[in-house]
């Protein structure tokens, strides 16, 4: 594949750092409308309308809709329009449970059999091993029912402002640093692909 089939290193950055902002749209339009108003119902029309501005966006910038973020804006979609339909902010607190305990057993199901299911939600551009994948599989998977078991801990039995609070800094919170705790990980595999990739010439003995 020729250099210009892919951005250059700089415009690739802007690029990712605009995705992640746009990942965010519908939790921080919750967060700052539930921040406003202080009614949930308000806040769910907001997440769902930023999940459809963060979808579209996505689309149009990428072309197309990375696995993750497809997950949690078509939840919010999904979730944020039942609440608003049935008038119950149970269901759009309940998602966050039931997509991170899915997204978990999905992950430590796949571990089990042999796959890494998290090279389909991030890519398989990093550089890891089979050994690396299946690490970051197994942190993913325990990562994910954490959230899950939290999120169903704080919901029922903390007010719903606590909640919102949890759910919009909190939560971006401890997948933030939880990303970035795995960044010795990175750098192992990088390393040991590398070494495997461009090993070291054995240097023959010279002949008497």
């Amino acid at each position: 594949m020729s250099q210009a089939a892919s951005p250059p290193p700089h415009t690739a950055h802007k690029l990712d750092s605009f995705q992640m902002a746009v990942d965010y749209v519908g939790i921080i339009a919750f967060g700052v409308a539930f921040l406003v108003t202080r009614q949930i119902l308000v806040a769910t029309f907001a997440l769902v309308v930023g999940a459809v501005i963060g979808l579209a966006m996505s689309l149009m910038i990428r072309r197309r809709i990375a696995p993750l973020p497809a997950i949690y804006g078509g939840a919010a979609l999904v979730f944020g329009t039942l609440t608003l339909v049935f008038h119950d902010p149970t269901i759009v607190k309940m998602k966050t449970t039931i997509i991170d305990a899915v997204l978990g057993l999905v992950m430590l199901g796949g571990l089990v059999r042999g796959k890494s299911p998290i090279k389909l939600l991030i890519g398989d551009a990093l550089p890891l091993t089979d050994r690396g994948w299946r690490k970051l599989t197994l942190r993913f998977g325990l990562f994910f029912l954490i959230l899950a078991a939290l999120n169903e801990f704080i919901w029922r039995t903390q007010s719903t402002e606590v909640w919102v609070a949890f759910r919009v800094p909190g939560l971006v919170g401890l997948t933030l640093v939880f990303a970035m705790a795995q960044t010795p990980l990175f750098m192992r595999e990088a390393a040991l692909v590398h070494a495997q990739s461009h090993p070291e010439p054995k240097i023959e003995p010279e002949e008497s």
